[in-house]
């Protein structure tokens, strides 16, 4: 059992926001497994579905970003997984549009919704990806995340979207060491 979850905030106020990277890029996963998000189970947006034959669970948590983890910590209890059968995808100032890194374990890096995860499931020992959404000094954190990307982004976005979405598939068929060697070293 695996379990995938996108970070984000619910609702359509922030549909396609920057701050929902993740939520887009689990999206993406969806629809490559031809899974739809059609039930609400561990308080998130919840799919089932298999990657070679391996279960795996989509969760896009609707308890708001800066809980993220509640929601996460209610799946593993409910599958008895452990964190190492977890994959966060989110959102990164620390990248520019359109670039994915993928990592083992870490801090959350200032980022609330990994805080959260991190809390509720007792581990910075998880895989991540995270999905580049740049930064702009001029304006301020909050306004930037809840902004949403330029029409010049878009193309860049899906490229990092694909991207995270094969990443986590490649997580789950060859390990996450082999994703790393595929995935950071790209251009993407």
């Amino acid at each position: 059992m695996k379990i995938i979850a996108g970070l984000g905030n619910p609702g359509t106020k922030y549909e396609n926001t920057r701050h929902n990277a993740g939520f887009m890029a689990v999206d993406e996963l969806a629809d490559r497994l031809s899974l739809v998000f059609s039930q609400e189970k561990f308080s998130s947006q919840f799919a089932k579905g298999k990657i070679n034959g391996e279960d795996v669970v989509l969760l896009k948590p609707q308890t708001y970003m800066n809980d993220s983890g509640i929601a996460l910590r209610q799946c593993l209890d409910y599958y008895k997984a452990s964190p190492q059968d977890v994959v966060i995808l989110y959102d990164d100032v620390d990248l520019p549009v359109g670039k994915i890194r993928i990592r083992q374990k870490g801090s959350a890096g200032g980022h609330n919704g990994v805080k959260s995860v991190i809390h509720c499931i007792f581990t910075n020992e998880f895989d991540r990806i995270r999905i580049g959404i740049g930064k702009d000094p001029q304006i301020p954190m909050i306004g930037w995340v809840l902004g949403k990307f330029p029409s010049e982004q878009k193309q860049d976005l899906q490229t990092a979207l694909d991207a995270a979405a094969k990443a986590a598939e490649d997580i789950i068929l060859n390990g996450t060491m082999h994703a790393m060697n595929s995935y950071n070293a790209k251009k993407v």
